[in-house]
């Protein structure tokens, strides 16, 4: 099958496209922006590349066009698949029935931490001998690659709620039919297509109502929004992570993030030790424990596996030193995953300076739909640089409220200035964003070396 994708350069139809190759399927694909590290893993792939959505890739002739949801109506090669009466799909559906099938998929569904989760609960499975599949959306250092098929029956994909495609406005996740699945956490996000929080909980009952009686919910006993989500109506077993010690049943962790033991109540499991950071890394870790335990690994294994889990690649990122300044990248772009990213940093770094960056890049942060959360998001960092771009909202009036901690720049190359001038040895530089944010790492580190 000769499969032509369009959005080809995001996380999932990358990793799709990755999957398509490996089971033996010609992949072609398109996109309007192409950067690391889904272009350099698609190359290494052989998959061709086509740069924007001409209408002459018509003449591509691919047996099915995989349409990602980036593509909306309007979009010239769209239009010309419509008015050939050409076959085509969206990304989750071909996963499905391609892939999915006959699998014993396990979800991890979330606002915050999937990527990493679901690279944790792969880890966990591969330690164990099990030989998992895999999509995730980002690059798992222990795997090198985001997706692969693998041997065994277990399948672990990132479960995203965003639409599907122009043609199916259905959270992405409900194609996937889990027999267990991670309610790793609830916020509203993705305001471009959910108009509050209570919209997004009718998508994860959705997913909800897909796990089969035997299947098992893997849920954060922390969330309030979830457990809205559960008295809507829930038919399968659930285990519960996050909990107090006294509560039975309940997954919890006693000790330091990056050091802890594992219990269920007062009864200890497991020990994980390990060079993450962070309290939302402790309980990713439970969360994935409590999903591995569902296809037969104990947890103590599991707990013990985590010692060689090495991240994701831009979850704090080392990217290099200059002038004695490090510099770090995150995907992080939601307020909370922007505080909860520079909480960990701090807890690394004590009392040495943070310089946190962002770019606004989220459909959600364009919006400006959360932008009075992000000085309490930031307000850990001793500075914060914001870019500002054409959002229809100021930046600079958002972040107001830290005053001097607080600057903003209109271009990449005059936020990069400002930071190095700003930037003094021993301190840490974030970069949060959910992009390529103009390839500021390289002219940061660049700046500081000149500097």
């Amino acid at each position: 099958m000769h499969l032509h994708i369009l959005g080809i350069c995001g996380t999932f139809m990358g990793g799709l496209a990755a999957l398509a190759r490996e089971a033996g399927h010609k992949v072609t694909g398109c996109d309007a922006n192409v950067y690391p590290p889904m272009s350099d893993q698609l190359r290494a792939l052989d998959i061709e590349l086509i740069e924007g959505f001409g209408a002459d890739q018509l003449a591509l002739k691919p047996d099915v066009f995989v349409i990602g949801n980036v593509v909306t109506r309007g979009n010239p090669l769209m239009e010309a698949i419509l008015d050939a009466g050409a076959a085509y799909t969206s990304g989750p559906q071909w996963l499905a029935d391609h892939v999915l099938l006959g699998r014993h998929v396990l979800a991890v569904a979330g606002t915050h931490g999937k990527t990493t989760t679901t690279s944790m609960l792969a880890w966990i499975l591969e330690a164990a001998g099990l030989e998992p599949g895999f999509l995730v959306g980002g690059v798992p250092q222990n795997f090198g690659v985001s997706a692969r098929l693998g041997r065994g029956k277990c399948f672990v994909i990132e479960a995203d709620e965003y639409d599907t495609a122009l043609f199916d406005k259905r959270s992405k996740f409900v194609h996937y039919r889990p027999r267990t699945a991670i309610l790793n956490n609830l916020e509203h996000d993705h305001a471009d297509i959910f108009p509050d929080i209570g919209a997004i909980e009718t998508q994860f009952h959705h997913l909800v109502r897909t796990v089969p009686s035997t299947g098992r919910l893997v849920v954060n006993a922390r969330d309030e929004a979830l457990q809205r989500v559960l008295q809507r109506g829930c038919w399968s077993e659930v285990q519960r992570f996050g909990t107090k010690r006294e509560e039975p049943g309940g997954l919890c962790a006693r000790g330091e993030p990056h050091a802890f033991d594992v219990l269920r109540g007062s009864l200890k499991l497991g020990r994980v030790e390990w060079a993450l950071l962070g309290e939302h890394n402790q309980m990713n870790a439970l969360a994935a424990i409590g999903a591995a335990e569902h296809v037969g690994v104990a947890p103590e294994a599991a707990a013990a596996s985590l010692a060689r889990f090495e991240n994701v690649r831009r979850r704090l990122e080392l990217r290099g030193e200059a002038g004695g300044v490090k510099v770090y990248d995150d995907f992080a772009h939601h307020p909370t995953a922007i505080r909860t990213t520079v909480a960990g940093l701090r807890r690394k770094v004590g009392l040495e300076r943070i310089l946190a960056v962002f770019e606004p890049r989220s459909n959600t942060m364009k919006l400006g739909t959360m932008k009075a959360q992000l000085p309490w998001a930031l307000e850990e960092a001793d500075l914060a640089f914001g870019l500002q771009g054409d959002y229809g909202w100021s930046v600079s009036d958002a972040l107001a409220p830290l005053a001097a901690q607080a600057q903003t720049a209109e271009t990449v190359d005059a936020l990069v200035a400002a930071i190095a001038r700003a930037a003094k040895p021993s301190d840490h530089v974030l970069v949060m964003s959910n992009g390529g944010f103009g390839g500021i790492h390289a002219k940061l580190l660049a700046a500081l070396q000149s500097k």
